[in-house]
């Protein structure tokens, strides 16, 4: 078996190339990456539902935009909450809050079944995502050999981005190498 080397934490950004529109210019959040295959959240694709209108306590808890985001195309009914716990990164499971699972970072799982009164003064942000993106054993590893994705180091204010549309060109933008210009192509190459 071939080891594979964990990506979870980091970006997937869709490259140009990517025919799938379910990842047309999307940004991916690893949330977990091994040989048993991969899940994500896409951090860019808002939708016009209010976290109030599905999931009321978590509500006052929620970052600007305030709504529930579309974490992928699997499972669009069940939801899955993100959040970034400001300050000094602890480790150990004894420093976590009860209620958040380390990802990555300051990044961390929240467990929507826990009273929200339980995490409020630790969380930074929080978003909520219907649905997350996943792949089998060995899928997105031969996804980024063909070119579809690049792999990007997050940082903790992608998961909290108040522009979320911009989120494809500000992650790429910020890339010291020539995946700056990427930022620049066109929504539709043939206007050019």
């Amino acid at each position: 078996m071939t080891e594979v080397s964990s990506l979870t934490g980091r970006l997937l950004v869709a490259t140009p190339a990517l025919a799938d529109p379910n990842f047309d210019r999307a940004v991916v959040l690893l949330l977990d990456h091994d040989a048993e295959g991969s899940l994500g959240v896409v951090l860019n694709r808002p939708t016009p539902v209010g976290v109030g209108d599905v999931l009321l306590p978590w509500a006052p808890l929620a970052g600007a935009p305030p709504v529930v985001f579309q974490g992928g195309p699997v499972s669009l009914d069940s939801a899955l909450g993100l959040a970034v716990v400001p300050g000094d990164v602890r480790e150990g499971e004894d420093a976590d809050p009860l209620g958040w699972r380390r990802v990555h970072g300051a990044i961390g799982l929240v467990d929507l079944e826990a009273p929200p009164e339980l995490l409020a003064a630790e969380l930074g942000s929080l978003r909520i995502f219907a649905g997350y993106s996943g792949w089998g054993p060995g899928q997105l590893e031969k996804e980024l050999v063909g070119g579809a994705w690049y792999v990007i180091e997050s940082e903790p204010g992608d998961v909290s981005s108040p522009d979320p549309e911009q989120l494809w060109r500000s992650v790429l933008r910020r890339q010291r190498n020539e995946l700056a210009m990427v930022a620049t192509y066109p929504d539709d190459p043939s206007l050019n």
